[in-house]
């Protein structure tokens, strides 16, 4: 275990978990966030349809099905290859956002936005999974609460990076930026690059893990059960990703508001992770994330009833979400991440399973939703009719309602023995 004498600085230092915060920031900026900016993008500078981005988005998926496994497998023998592998991703991760939002598609909008999204989520993807298979590695150094810990730091820069990715292209349009995604992209590929930086050590040290296939760890019970749970529990937030900004814009009536409650989503996700993780440490892990997901329910519930002009009473459901997510984000990889080192030491093919499940709920989340709200008659060039709001409503506030409900009941009926907790 990792001695507690020395001060809280040189601690961190030392563990090196302020590198692992710093670089879940930048994945997380190309994480979620694609999904808040890239549909809106594309539809209001190509004018492309809603449907043809959400089918777009599915068959990208798609090719996931085949590629985590493989990813995965990878992963766990690159070996002393580790750090080229990460510098190489890390590289075309970068470069795939600037082509992205900062070069004017130079074919068919389509295959341009088809095109630079493979190549964004190869990269994530090949991250996501080496950065947390090395995070088993790491927690188990760290002592009885080493993965709680680990995912405390991890998914609080993971949340800022959230934060920033969400804010900064209203900041940047405030200031005068003709084209702010544009802006942000070149702003995170110089992060990108000064996060891959910091973790070339990470990638080197560390013992080696067990390769584990697939089959063994789906043979797994309650392994099986979690990933079920990440896949029901990523849902809701996949779903109010993709229609967030089309709520606050079309639904509450109030397009400028769209920037400030983001903030609030992400900024009470990441200001609430320290109490999600301190309560944790002293009642479980499951039994806080099951309180954690009660309160996202509650919250998505009361958006039901919102309406034009109800931004303001938005933000406390933006609130009361984002501290939900707080709690999504910390402790159910934890739980997870515990469950593999223990049985099965594991890290490459499980968190490519894990990642592979997270990333399929914002892609059946776009392939669904979206389309579903085009066969409504929504539109963004005309104003839309009550009956299609309440499809907009329904889509964003009741669905996540239910999905994040069967979650939490295979949650409970799952028998998970803690040792992330004192």
């Amino acid at each position: 275990m990792t001695p507690r004498t020395t001060t809280g600085a040189t601690t961190r230092s030392k563990n090196g978990l302020h590198r692992y915060s710093a670089f879940a920031g930048v994945l997380a900026a190309a994480g979620l966030p694609l999904y808040i900016h890239a549909p809106k993008y594309y539809v209001d500078t190509y004018d492309l349809s809603l449907s043809t981005i959400g089918v777009a988005l599915l068959g990208l998926r798609v090719l996931d099905f085949v590629q985590d496994p493989v990813l995965g497998w990878v992963v766990d023998h690159l070996g002393p290859w580790r750090g080229v592998f990460a510098g190489g991703m890390t590289a075309l991760l970068a470069l795939a956002m600037v082509a992205l939002f900062a070069v004017t598609a130079p074919i068919n909008p389509i295959v341009w936005f088809v095109l630079c999204l493979a190549v964004l989520f190869t990269a994530f993807s090949a991250l996501s999974i080496l950065f947390y298979a090395r995070g088993i590695v790491k927690g188990d150094t760290l002592g009885a609460d080493g993965h709680l810990r680990l995912a405390g730091w991890r998914e609080t820069g993971g949340l800022i990076g959230i934060c920033l990715a969400a804010i900064l292209p209203t900041v940047f349009l405030g200031m005068g930026a003709s084209a702010p995604l544009a802006v942000f992209a070149v702003v995170f590929c110089i992060a990108a690059l000064i996060g891959g930086a910091m973790m070339r050590h990470e990638w080197r040290g560390g013992a080696e893990v067990d390769h584990t296939s697939i089959l063994t760890l789906l043979a797994d019970p309650i392994l099986r059960r979690l990933l079920l749970v990440g896949l029901l529990n990523a849902a809701p937030s996949a779903v109010s990703a993709s229609l967030f900004l089309f709520f606050v814009e079309y639904r509450l009536g109030n397009e400028t508001a769209a920037g400030p409650l983001l903030l609030i989503f992400f900024l009470a996700a990441a200001v609430s992770v320290p109490f999600w993780a301190k309560v944790a440490r002293q009642r479980g892990a499951k039994w806080t994330l099951l309180l954690g997901m009660t309160l996202s329910i509650v919250a998505f519930s009361f958006a039901i009833t919102l309406g034009q002009g109800d931004a303001g009473l938005f933000a406390v459901v933006c609130l009361a979400s984002g501290a939900a997510l707080g709690a999504d984000m910390t402790l159910l990889p934890a739980l997870f991440s515990e469950r593999v080192e223990r049985v099965h030491g594991a890290g490459g093919q499980a968190f490519g399973l894990w990642n592979f499940c997270s990333k399929l709920t914002l892609a059946v989340a776009a392939a669904t939703v979206l389309p579903a709200l085009d066969q409504s008659g929504f539109s963004t060039h005309h104003p839309n009719s009550p009956q299609v709001l309440m499809v907009l409503t329904f889509t964003y506030a009741v669905v996540p309602s239910i999905l994040k409900t069967i979650a939490l009941a295979v949650l409970y009926w799952t028998p998970i023995k803690e040792t992330c907790h004192v």
